[in-house]
């Protein structure tokens, strides 16, 4: 039996795949500690792991991020990702580190599995070898490694190819290290400086490439390819398959007999405070259209869509996605790195309208993969929203890409991959 520290930034769409794993290790036999937020709590204790809390500095109440941070409200792009990263991620990471130390004090563990915004791996990865014990960055987002062949993260720009092409990425990387996240780097290097008494040497967002190892939760069908990755990436799938679930079917499910396209339409179970971004505009244009859409309101009432609904809608809290995507012609998201992978592993092709977050880079990724449409905001009109529909189910080609990268979702090893990665660790941790 290991045992092993996870930590994650006190964020829904952080902490759940890392319960995953968690889930997934204790079953394994292992030992293992989760540190994040206190709202988590009886989540992180359901999987049979250890809860550790974040000091009240870094913690908050993700549940409304523009109440909690509302100087954050309105932004999105370069400027909100700038926001996010500075305020969020970052300026909790000397309390992160604290807490790890203290985890490790109390405990010693093989191994500090650790998502790739938690931002406490900054001076915690400072430290050699054998003066901490073996990083593992867990890859729940797309991958933000630097490469000649790609441009910096964080912009949504998918690759060119040729010399043009790095020239290219060269000149965004410029601008995007000394002007776009320039205060970001500014501000990371007076933690470090702070925190470890050393420079920062390197970009904010290549931390982890300090890792020791990098497990990235997707197939490289649905990375950027890079000639200089480093072997230290591992590509395992994603980690979470569809599932048999227990979600009750609505009344209306016999309606999904294949007589007309389904259209999916879902903001997911966090940023659905606001029909008017995605859902509202989906079913305002598709209503004429000889289509039905499904809207999934992700816990919320039904009652607070948009009223009333045209005849070609229907709505639900939750609904089965083991059931419900073989039924789904097109999937209408915020491309949640997750959802899309669920999407993909039923071949589902996509249209999306997501800037904030991560989601600048999960969306023009389904645009480069050929699996979707990229609306490239967050708030797109409605004939926009309608015209990219028409366009993927009019055009057999999103549907074979997207099947083509399921084949390749169901081929990957998913969590197995992990624990060979953290066996290879131990191997190489007891050989030094």
């Amino acid at each position: 039996m290991s045992s092993y520290l996870l930590c994650s930034t006190p964020v829904h769409g952080h902490v759940t795949p890392l319960l995953a794993v968690a889930r997934h290790l204790v079953g394994r036999g292992h030992r293992v500690r989760l540190l994040t937020g206190a709202r988590y709590r009886a989540s992180v204790e359901s999987t049979g792991t250890v809860f550790l809390q974040l000091p009240a500095e870094a913690d908050y109440d993700d549940s409304d991020m523009n109440a909690s941070f509302p100087e954050r409200a309105g932004l999105s792009g370069p400027a909100g990702i700038r926001f996010d990263l500075a305020t969020i991620f970052l300026r909790p990471a000397p309390a992160q580190l604290a807490a790890i130390d203290e985890a490790l004090a109390a405990e010693p563990v093989d191994a500090i599995l650790l998502e790739s915004l938690f931002l406490g791996s900054l001076p915690l990865l400072d430290r050699p070898l054998g003066a901490r014990p073996p990083v593992v960055n867990l890859g729940i987002v797309p991958l933000a490694l630097d490469s000649v062949d790609t441009a910096p993260f964080g912009l949504g720009i998918p690759p060119r190819a040729g010399l043009a092409g790095r020239v290219r990425n060269r000149l965004l990387a410029f601008v995007s290290q000394k002007i776009v996240f320039a205060p970001v780097q500014k501000a990371a290097k007076r933690m470090m400086r702070a925190t470890t008494g050393h420079e920062l040497e390197t970009f904010f967002m290549s931390t982890p490439a300090q890792a020791d190892a990098i497990v990235q939760f997707t197939v490289p069908s649905f990375e950027y390819p890079r000639s200089d990755l480093p072997e230290k990436v591992h590509f395992v799938g994603p980690l979470a398959r569809t599932a048999p679930s227990t979600t009750s079917l609505p009344e209306w499910w016999g309606e999904l007999d294949g007589s007309r396209p389904v259209v999916h339409v879902t903001q997911g179970t966090v940023a659905n405070r606001d029909w008017n971004e995605l859902v509202a505009p989906a079913i305002a244009g598709l209503a004429h259209d000889d289509v039905l859409v499904v809207v999934s309101t992700g816990g919320r009432a039904v009652e607070t869509l948009p009223h009333p609904l045209p005849a070609n809608v229907r709505a639900a809290s939750y609904l089965p996605y083991d059931k419900l995507l073989p039924l789904t012609s097109v999937l209408v998201t915020n491309g949640g790195y997750g959802g899309v992978h669920y999407a993909m592993e039923h071949g589902v092709p996509l249209v999306v309208a997501g800037t904030t977050e991560d989601k600048i880079e999960v969306t023009a990724r389904v645009a480069w993969s050929g699996v979707g449409v990229n609306l490239r905001t967050s708030t797109p009109s409605a004939e926009a929203v309608a015209s990219a529909v028409r366009e993927v189910l009019a055009r057999p080609g999103y549907r074979e890409a997207s099947a083509r990268i399921g084949r390749d979702i169901a081929a990957s090893p998913g969590l197995a991959g992990l624990d060979a990665v953290l066996e290879s660790l131990s191997a190489t941790t007891r050989q030094g």
